[in-house]
């Protein structure tokens, strides 16, 4: 049975502008009828008790009104209850939903960004006004000077490598053959390989392409080093029979091939130019080098730790002292466990911002040596110790009793200026865990010299990045 919904609408005829469109509802016969609409309610709908007849006087009586009005009168019956237009305030909903969907998109732009342009565009948020409705960054004006801030620099903490990982390729001379009959290719490698096992270059590929196309033969061979004595050789000096049948070699020839595996992607790309090279890439490498290790929250939090050591260094410049500063951090907490810079002077010349910072850790676990009351930029964040520890005594590396760490162990340090070959020392005794930097230092031993940080004749080894804020340490103490 039918319900009309609405008075005098037409079906297939779209209702004036004045008038709200309205839903129709049928409910066959033997069917639940669908959910009205929220706010309207049809006072015609009778009971299932009702009696038989009940409905259709009723419906006659709403036809007998819709009869008697007059022809442009459009409002709605007296048997409907239209829900009132919503108030003010909950129509203004809609603008936090619209600046929610801003928002959203903004974040859908970020997530396309490269992570570089991501870390850039987070730092600068800071900086910057944001349009929640195009979600574009716009420089923030000085309303004094009129004109828009200088944005800061931008920097990359790239990773100070071993010798081994940022030195050239190491090329040796080798003896290959070209394959002229590759039926033969199988049996030849076999063979030649128990000859001439190759276990200091298991990196090499005994077997490559032919280098030049207008050669008859597709394939060469890497058959041995060379050694020191290098020089023209026949297949019967280097491969002796029966062992090896060289049927299916041509006249062998000196090749340069790399002699160790390739550590990063430079290497590899500079070693298969030489010779085919395996290469087990180290995927934490690669992104560090080419600015992706770190997201964008440890880039602000590293800004942070390394604009804190900028602070500490123009303390120092401002007593005379030399513009170093130096910061110690537990990465686990984010919590700044000392602050200092350099107290060089005659009396005391071993004071230089990590050896400071050391002592200052050491002192905040009960211990350290010197007295750097002095300095009131020098600080340090107390740790819980009992009461069994005494002051200025010197914890063993495997005495944990205390449940303290040994020194740094696990620590970073951000400092504004590369340490030294005795500072690179101290903090591989101290055991740190990283070491942020921002500018080199002729006299530096990590980045600029002997990499101390990853000898591998030393019993601790950590990781050391450059480059975090290196335009402004640079200002601080520039190079003579």
């Amino acid at each position: 049975m039918s319900h009309v919904a609405a008075a005098n609408y037409t079906p297939g005829r779209v209702p004036p502008a004045s008038v709200p469109s309205l839903l129709i509802s049928q409910r066959p016969q033997g069917r639940t009828s669908p959910r009205r609409p929220m706010g309207l309610e049809h006072s015609t709908q009778h009971s299932p008790r009702t009696p038989a007849g009940h409905g259709n006087r009723s419906q006659e009586r709403v036809g007998a009104r819709q009869r008697a009005r007059p022809s442009g009168d459009c409002s709605p019956g007296p048997h409907l209850r239209l829900a009132p237009t919503p108030p003010l305030e909950l129509r203004s909903r809609r603008a936090p939903r619209r600046q929610a969907v801003a928002e959203a998109g903004q974040a859908g732009r970020l997530l396309r960004l490269g992570e570089a342009q991501r870390s850039r565009l987070l730092l600068s948020r800071s900086h910057a006004r944001m349009d929640p409705a195009l979600g574009i960054a716009e420089p923030r004006v000085d309303e004094k000077a009129g004109s828009p801030e200088r944005e800061p620099a931008p920097w990359q903490a790239l990773p100070v490598l071993s010798e081994q990982q940022s030195g050239d390729v190491e090329l040796v001379l080798a003896y290959a053959a070209p394959i002229l009959d590759k039926r033969q290719t199988s049996r030849l490698l076999k063979e030649v390989s128990a000859v001439h096992p190759l276990p200091a270059q298991p990196h090499l590929k005994r077997v490559r392409p032919s280098q030049d196309p207008s050669c008859p033969h597709a394939l060469e061979m890497l058959l041995c080093l060379a050694g020191p004595a290098a020089g023209a050789r026949s297949l019967a000096e280097l491969l002796p029979e029966p062992a090896v049948d060289p049927r299916g070699l041509g006249q062998p020839f000196l090749v340069p091939v790399p002699a160790r595996p390739p550590l990063t992607r430079g290497q590899f790309e500079e070693a298969r130019a030489h010779w085919p090279t395996n290469f087990h890439e180290d995927r934490e490498v690669t992104r560090a080098l080419a600015g992706q290790l770190f997201s964008a929250q440890e880039r602000a939090t590293m800004h942070g730790h390394m604009e804190r050591a900028v602070w500490a260094a123009q303390q120092a410049a401002s007593r005379g002292l030399r513009a170093v500063g130096a910061v110690v951090v537990d990465p686990a907490s984010g919590r700044v466990l000392a602050t200092g810079h350099d107290c060089r002077g005659a009396a005391r010349p071993l004071l230089h911002a990590t050896m400071v910072c050391i002592d200052l850790v050491a002192q905040g676990q009960g211990r350290g040596t010197y007295d750097l009351v002095p300095h009131p930029a020098c600080s340090f964040a107390p740790a819980t110790a009992p009461q069994s520890v005494r002051v200025g005594s010197v914890r063993k590396l495997d005495e944990d009793a205390d449940g303290l760490p040994y020194v740094c162990t696990g620590y970073d340090l951000y400092i504004t200026r590369e340490p030294c070959a005795m500072c690179a020392m101290a903090l591989v005794h101290s055991r740190v865990r990283r070491v942020f930097y921002g500018a080199p230092s002729p006299d530096g031993a990590l980045g600029t010299r002997f990499r101390m940080h990853a000898r591998p004749d030393l019993n601790h080894r950590f990781q050391a990045f450059r480059g975090v804020l290196e335009a402004q340490c640079r200002q601080l103490d520039p190079d003579p």
